[in-house]
């Protein structure tokens, strides 16, 4: 992320976007109460807020500066923070009851490592997990934001069929046109009785 990006996800402007809207509206009636999986915590905004309400959080954060910094701060509390690409993670199959991601995903630099991401987070979740979050839709501000950074928008249009292609089942998609961003759902199938 450029210096102006970074310094806006640290900023507290952000921390209350993010903790008092979108995360709520997003997380609304899950529930947290088992292993939660955060993909792309960056600075740990979403991180702060997660912990208190989860039995164990593990972040997966691919900056290295950024996750050393959450380790850090992290320290001694309820999450795990892993260094790591959340297109190839080294956690077993089934690991965790929900996932989660805000505002990450046009930070990967292509679909096919964006739907490689979702099928990962399938592959993680437990049967009848829930994978939820959040991105934004590109404008002039967001545009100005991201200057000489990775920036791939994602379609809200067409994710709820690329999270089903990704494995999972019952997608929504939530969004307006000119909205500045989406929210998303789906669940990874049941298992199937023997």
């Amino acid at each position: 992320m450029n210096i102006l990006h970074r310094w806006y996800c640290n900023s507290a402007r952000w921390a209350r976007q993010l903790q008092e809207g979108m995360m709520p509206a997003t997380l609304e009636d899950i529930d947290l109460s088992g292993d939660v999986i955060e993909i792309g915590p960056g600075p740990g905004m979403s991180t702060d807020w997660l912990s208190p309400k989860v039995a164990g959080l593990t972040s997966v954060e691919i900056d290295h500066k950024l996750a050393e910094s959450l380790k850090q701060r992290m320290e001694g509390t309820n999450v795990t923070v892993v260094e790591g690409d959340a297109t190839k993670m080294s956690l077993p199959d089934a690991s965790f009851d929900v996932a989660v991601c805000f505002t990450m995903l046009h930070h990967v630099p292509t679909p096919e490592l964006q739907d490689r991401l979702l099928a990962e987070v399938c592959r993680v979740l437990r049967p009848g997990g829930v994978f939820a979050g959040s991105d934004s839709t590109p404008n002039l501000v967001w545009n100005l934001f991201h200057i000489f950074d990775t920036r791939v928008p994602v379609d809200p249009d067409a994710f709820a069929s690329r999270l089903e292609e990704a494995g999972f089942v019952d997608a929504s998609v939530a969004y307006r046109p000119g909205a500045t961003g989406f929210r998303f759902r789906a669940r990874k199938p049941a298992a199937s009785p023997s």
